[in-house]
């Protein structure tokens, strides 16, 4: 439904802003409208009615359609929150912390020294000390001579 309302919209913004293209502006606008003269269907002031009429026709229905998509996405969005599509909220889902003494951080949380230092291959491999470099010991980058 929401989208059949939306596609209709997005034909009516079309249409209203050629519709307002079209028409001739007390400034000459675009310099596109009628000349005067009885060959056309028309003459020039019925075609600025006509036009006219087309106009408020489109805006009218452009409204009804806007209002119509807003009620349409305030309906949706009662019906659930960003923290339902998440997946839960987290008080909810997630366990309870142990009891630990104030300022005592637990020690599952704390990355290890492994995991802070880059792989051994990347601080320079076969550097200086025979291709063992060890965490504690930074590895000797090779001179060009």
């Amino acid at each position: 439904m929401e989208n059949v309302v939306l596609i209709i919209h997005l034909i009516l913004a079309l249409c209203l802003v050629g519709i307002v293209l079209l028409q001739r502006s007390e400034g000459g606008g675009l310099g596109m409208g009628g000349g005067g003269g009885g060959d056309g269907v028309m003459s020039g002031r019925q075609a600025a009615t006509a036009l006219a009429k087309i106009t408020w026709v489109l805006a009218a229905a452009f409204l009804v359609t806007s209002m119509t998509l807003t009620v349409l996405a305030a309906r949706q969005s009662a019906e659930s929150s960003v923290i339902d599509q998440i997946g839960g909220s987290s008080s909810a889902s997630a366990p309870a912390a142990p009891a630990q003494g104030p300022g005592s951080v637990p020690t599952n949380s704390l990355p290890s020294a492994k995991d802070l230092l880059p792989p051994s291959s990347a601080i320079g491999g076969s550097g200086g000390n025979g291709g063992t470099a060890s965490p504690d010991t930074p590895a000797t980058p090779k001179r060009a001579n």
